[in-house]
């Protein structure tokens, strides 16, 4: 069952080529408008810490292919420190839902160090429930993930067209806010991360633009490719 009061939306996704990924933007960018936030190649950087268990149950869920599954992320876009956001995200089969809370640098800095107690003060639902699963499940920052974002969004729909690349995840570190982070590639460099997310239909010339070489929806998740970058498990995801 979906969690009730949650806005779900479809998701597909799709690995393509770099070569793919030219002809798909070439198509886009006539038709759909790109998002505001994208610099002057048309693209933004994201970077995430994510949580999991001290036993990885989200990592675990993933790779097991659990169809119901939840996770926590802070993000921010652009390095800029200014707009942080606590997500939470809920995948129910093909469906997914996220939930937001903006959040500050020094509270981020805060929970790395243990200090959570601000969250239960909060008064807000999702920070509460994030003190909850802190406390209770033990939720550890495990991962970050770094990678170029471009994207087009069409209102009928409301559609939304992603195109991930350079997904590289930091080694040996969870310390986000640090601009020379070292990092290594997550993914094959000729490779990009398609996804479309849209609410009740999804337009069929869209449909069209994304279904080149017949590519078929996947599973893939950047957080655990970034979990397991280095590991034999990689080849699957």
């Amino acid at each position: 069952m979906t969690i009730k009061g949650l806005k779900y939306r479809h998701e597909l996704k799709h690995v393509v080529t770099m070569a793919d990924a030219l002809v798909i933007r070439s198509r886009l960018s006539c038709v759909l408008r790109a998002d505001k936030n994208a610099g002057p190649e048309g693209r933004y950087h994201i970077r995430s810490l994510y949580f999991d268990t001290p036993e990885d149950k989200a990592l675990t869920e993933k790779m097991e292919g659990l169809p119901v599954k939840e996770k926590f992320r802070i993000r921010f876009y652009n390095h800029n420190h200014d707009f942080i956001r606590l997500e939470k995200k809920v995948k129910h089969f093909s469906k997914t839902a996220k939930l937001s809370a903006g959040i500050k640098k020094g509270e981020v800095l805060d929970i790395l160090n243990g200090n959570i107690t601000f969250l239960k003060e909060s008064g807000q639902s999702l920070l509460l429930e994030f003190y909850l699963r802190l406390k209770t499940e033990r939720l550890l920052p495990k991962a970050i993930v770094d990678y170029m974002r471009e994207a087009y969004h069409y209102p009928a729909g409301n559609v939304r067209v992603t195109m991930d690349s350079d997904v590289r995840t930091a080694i040996s570190s969870t310390d986000l806010f640090d601009v020379c982070l070292p990092n290594a590639t997550a993914l094959d460099s000729g490779i990009c991360i398609l996804e479309v997310k849209y609410d009740g239909f999804l337009p069929e010339f869209i449909q069209d633009i994304v279904q080149l070489n017949k590519c078929t929806s996947t599973a893939f998740s950047k957080y655990a490719a970034c979990r397991l970058y280095n590991t034999d498990i990689r080849g699957i995801m």
